[in-house]
């Protein structure tokens, strides 16, 4: 007798040689680069928080959040009802809770709560989870981390939002940030007929009864459902900066109109809008005419977090990969045991321990901005390196789906929002050619970061001949480099490499900075991932990208 035609259906549907899903880790103990570097860049006293938010990476349920934060996305409501102008933005509760999370692991504010050596590495660190967790949360956590040095420089200021901004509680009601127990930020500062030319905004400000009232169009503003919001205006013919609160002391709204949300590629979960200025009170911060200096300091600290949430999505794309190479068999082989699949998996494992090195290293620096050499060196490397891994990021994103085939490319997996992702840092807070004109300024403006560099270059000196030589050319064509703005991105793009090797080879076992040299300082392998020369020890080098740390 045969079967019914459901069951028969249902009998040719055994699931065989597919892996499980990738929950059940933990992301900071899993990964031997990021404790090695946590603890060599000075932050290790922050293991056992690491810890605890690397379970929260491998947690289904948290896992879970992230999907639905992402296929459920903000909706904006601009009228109550009756007919009330409210400019509310509504997110899925899945949302919240990651907000709620991550603000309870200070991923936002460890680097001003902590006194303690290693700050801003520690929080780097805690940044380069949470973007293994969710990557739209990373803004508004980004913001705040980037808002407190110039909060700070403003007493009055820092009296009413310091607490607020740095608290590790979560509370997205819209009223006075009196009545908070915690606020975030946000930042619009580019117009549409400029763009990163921020001298060509139109938005104008007029003082009176001591604060200001603004008028003008914002064509990009991040997280429009903060508390409050830095921008530019001008004042007459001075660029100044200012704070606008979304909510005024006597519990009335501002002056503050969202006239859409972006209908973005990726960053699905957080919103992006429009929004006008109409009359609007807000705040001064700093003087009048500093303006766009106050706006690039503080797009230096998010151009500095935008390393580690690439480094992250990468990290991430590269956990999926390894796993689901290790558990699928293709040809009687499990598929990390195919050479070629081998030399993909491993050529990715390089890319993502010098993307993550390169930004631990760039935090100590910010760590140690007492001593001039420091400074000078975090000045150019976090522009460097901001370039460079969000360039990198989204082909090794790619790449990291195609190890999986087709279902890499469905959105059961996060595979799919991470390669929408992977593209946004390279243009929020200054697109590629932005942020080389930014290293030629310093390279331009400030001589010690070129010594800066070559300190830090001369101290592997001797590790490797490629390395050297690789180095030397760097320096002997620098002044070339610097002088003709058409080679910024070459400029850019060798600075990067040199130290990334250097700091492999120093600091990373022998194998890994002897490949990272032979296949980015010479012209052997290829032009993707995964062409690479021969005798490399590359199961290895995905052993230790894939494994659990040491103890």
């Amino acid at each position: 007798m045969s079967l019914p035609y459901a069951e028969a259906i249902l009998d040719t549907h055994e699931v065989t040689n597919q892996p499980a899903p990738f929950t059940g880790f933990n992301a900071y103990d899993a990964d031997r680069a990021l404790v090695e570097g946590v603890k060599r860049e000075g932050g290790g006293w922050a293991d056992q928080r690491l810890r605890a938010l690397g379970a929260a990476a491998g947690d289904p349920e948290v896992q879970e959040l992230a999907r639905l934060a992402n296929r459920n996305a903000p909706e904006l409501r601009t009228f109550d009802a009756y007919g009330r102008r409210i400019d509310l933005v509504a997110f899925h509760p899945a949302w919240h809770r990651l907000m709620t999370m991550a603000y309870g692991h200070a991923v936002h504010s460890l680097a001003w709560t902590e006194r303690k050596k290693g700050a801003h590495v520690a929080r780097a660190a805690l940044s380069y989870l949470w973007n293994q967790i969710e990557n739209g949360v990373g803004c508004p956590t980004g913001m705040s981390f980037a808002a407190i040095p110039a909060i700070r420089a403003d007493a009055a200021l820092a009296a009413a939002w310091e607490g607020p901004l740095l608290s590790t509680q979560y509370d997205p009601c819209p009223v006075p940030v009196a009545e908070k127990s915690s606020a975030t930020v946000g930042m619009t500062f580019t117009e549409k007929q400029g763009g990163s030319d921020l001298r060509a905004n139109a938005t104008r400000a007029v003082e009176g009864d001591g604060a200001y009232r603004l008028t003008g169009h914002k064509w990009f503003c991040s997280s429009p459902m903060s508390d409050v919001f830095f921008t530019l205006a001008y004042v007459g013919e001075r660029p100044t900066c200012f704070l606008v609160p979304r909510s005024l002391p006597d519990g009335t709204r501002n002056r503050f109109f969202i006239q859409r949300l972006k209908d973005k590629c990726g960053n699905r979960s957080n919103a992006s809008s429009e929004i006008e200025f109409a009359n609007t009170l807000a705040w001064r911060v700093g003087e009048e005419g500093r303006g766009i200096a106050n706006a690039i300091r503080m797009a230096h600290y998010t151009r500095f977090d935008f390393i580690f949430s690439s480094a992250g999505i990468m990290r991430q794309s590269l956990g999926l990969a390894i796993h689901h190479a290790r558990n699928r068999r293709v040809f009687q082989r499990a598929l990390v045991d195919q050479p070629l699949m081998t030399g993909v998996l491993a050529d990715l494992a390089l890319e993502c321990e010098a993307a993550l090195a390169l930004g631990l290293r760039v935090a100590r620096a910010l760590d140690e901005h007492d001593d001039e050499q420091a400074a000078l060196f975090e000045r150019l490397m976090t522009s460097v390196a901001k370039y460079w891994v969000c360039k990198r990021a989204p082909a090794f994103v790619a790449e990291a789906l195609e190890c999986h085939g087709g279902v890499g490319f469905v959105e059961e997996l996060p595979l799919a929002r991470l390669y929408r992702e992977a593209p946004l840092n390279g243009i929020w807070e200054g697109s590629g050619n932005v942020i080389c004109l930014d290293v030629l300024r310093a390279l331009r403006r400030t001589p010690g970061c070129a010594t800066a560099l070559f300190d830090e270059l001369g101290r592997a000196r001797g590790a490797d001949p490629r390395f050297d030589a690789f180095a030397a050319a760097l320096e002997r064509d620098l002044q070339a480099l610097v002088a003709d703005e058409g080679r910024a991105r070459e400029l850019t793009e060798r600075i990067a490499l040199a130290v990334q090797a250097a700091l492999l080879l120093r600091h990373a076992p022998d194998f890994v900075g002897t490949a990272f040299s032979a296949t980015r300082l010479s012209d052997a392998g290829g032009r993707h991932f995964g062409a690479l020369p021969a005798g490399l020890p590359l199961r290895e080098i995905v052993e230790r990208a894939g494994g659990p740390a040491d103890d």
